[in-house]
């Protein structure tokens, strides 16, 4: 059975975005940054909404070839390779796209490795995601769709990065469509970074005393 992971950063005081959708109000470092690599490469499989999909596509895919552009926002040849590298594992991995707009056309240059899934049917796809074999699914990004699969019971585990930033507005992190229990799994801080990662698991139904 195949984890489905999601990770995303938050502010401190809970917005997954500032007002206006600006995501640059969070505080996405190297630390974010190593992290995303990481969970990438434990991963065989991205899945994504569509606005989510369309904005890592404009970002991502040129990157690991583009050394010159990464420099522009990371100074340290180390933190400038993570990016790049986080490029080239975008590029390759296997993309479900939950979206009833999107359509092959407008996938490229990700079309090889992106299947395009619609929204009535997205519960039964990814249960038979994580009943395959592979790595895990990870989801970045894609605010409304993890709510739904998390309020589902289709989401293993929630790994939030807690940025020390207080946005006062946006987008809160949970939608009203009902939370599970969550289980305080492990916690991680980073050198140099004030950011903190915070992991629960999604409890089963029952486990919600222990």
């Amino acid at each position: 059975m195949r984890k489905l992971i999601v990770t995303n950063i938050v502010s401190l005081d809970g917005y997954f975005e500032g007002k206006g959708g600006d995501v640059m109000a969070l505080p996405m470092d190297a630390a974010f940054d190593a992290y995303n690599a990481e969970r990438l490469r434990a991963a065989s499989t991205l899945l994504v909404g569509r606005a989510s999909y369309e904005g890592f596509k404009a970002f991502w895919p040129s990157l690991a070839d583009d050394a010159e552009t990464v420099a522009t926002f990371r100074d340290d040849p180390r933190e400038r390779a993570v990016i790049q590298e986080i490029s080239r594992l975008n590029n390759a991995i296997e993309k479900v796209v939950v979206s009833d707009s999107l359509t092959p056309g407008d996938t490229a240059p990700w079309t090889a490795t992106t299947r395009i899934v619609r929204r009535a049917e997205a519960h039964e796809r990814i249960a038979e995601l994580k009943g395959g074999d592979g790595g895990d699914i990870v989801v970045f990004g894609s605010h409304i769709l993890w709510n739904d699969l998390l309020a589902a019971g289709l989401v293993d585990e929630l790994h939030l990065m807690i940025g020390p930033v207080v946005l006062g507005g946006g987008t809160p992190v949970f939608t009203d469509g009902g939370t599970p229990r969550l289980r305080l799994i492990g916690t991680r801080s980073f050198g140099g970074s004030d950011n903190l990662l915070v992991r629960y698991a999604a409890a089963p139904e029952g486990d919600g005393d222990r």
